[in-house]
């Protein structure tokens, strides 16, 4: 849970910036079962191609295609893809971007693991796996299908304007995915993230270092 507070504060930050924290109707392409729902307690959509588990709140299930979202243009004020698009087929990376700028009305946001440096960590990581004899996740055997995106996806889109920003210092996240192979490390982290989010989240916040792991990249509706 200490991964997904990582990657989830920094977009919960940016959400606040832009006035929808509280109100602001939000689709998240790829949630899985809970998504940001673990840390914004306000009713969104979740999509995704299945659900390991029943709908609950705050998420309403929405079981489709990212590529081919069955929604209205500007359907959502805000559209959120969080460690997603380095899951989707490179022939496809473009068009899951521009479903999720269509269904938006505000504002889109694509966080992902970018580049050689973050790939490679990731293939260092499921050596340390396999060297270990633990079974390699399912998400970081998905890493090893393609390379991660690169920032040029985002370069050339008529009407948003595009901000990037890093997310997670390289360093920091090889400490913490060496740490989640540890069972008793996960639990305590992830009580720390349950009961003390406000202290955790400025700690997180510093080690969002160069050269990172994860690059975030914000699109806003030009006026």
């Amino acid at each position: 849970m200490l991964n997904w507070a990582a990657r989830y504060f920094p977009i919960i930050r940016t959400i606040k910036k832009h006035g929808l924290y509280e109100s602001g109707t939000l689709l998240e392409i790829g949630s899985g079962p809970y998504g940001i729902g673990t840390f914004r307690k306000v009713p969104f959509t979740g999509c995704d191609l299945s659900f390991s588990a029943k709908e609950q709140w705050p998420m309403t299930q929405l079981a489709a295609s990212a590529a081919d979202l069955p929604l209205a243009d500007r359907s959502f004020d805000m559209v959120l893809a969080s460690d997603v698009l380095e899951h989707i087929p490179p022939s496809l990376r473009v068009q899951v971007i521009s479903e999720a700028l269509r269904v938006a009305d505000k504002l889109v946001i694509f966080g992902f693991p970018c580049g050689k440096a973050a790939h490679d960590s990731d293939t260092a990581l499921r050596e340390k796996y396999l060297d270990k004899g633990i079974k390699v996740p399912e998400w970081l055997e998905e890493h090893m299908d393609a390379q991660f995106p690169e920032p040029e996806l985002f370069q050339n889109l008529p009407g948003w304007q595009v901000e990037q920003f890093s997310n997670e210092s390289l360093r920091f996240h090889e400490w913490m995915m060496k740490r989640e192979m540890n069972h008793l490390f996960v639990r305590i982290t992830g009580k720390i993230v349950r009961t003390l989010p406000s202290i955790l989240e400025p700690i997180l916040k510093n080690v969002d270092g160069n050269p990172s792991y994860r690059q975030i990249f914000v699109m806003t509706r030009s006026a």
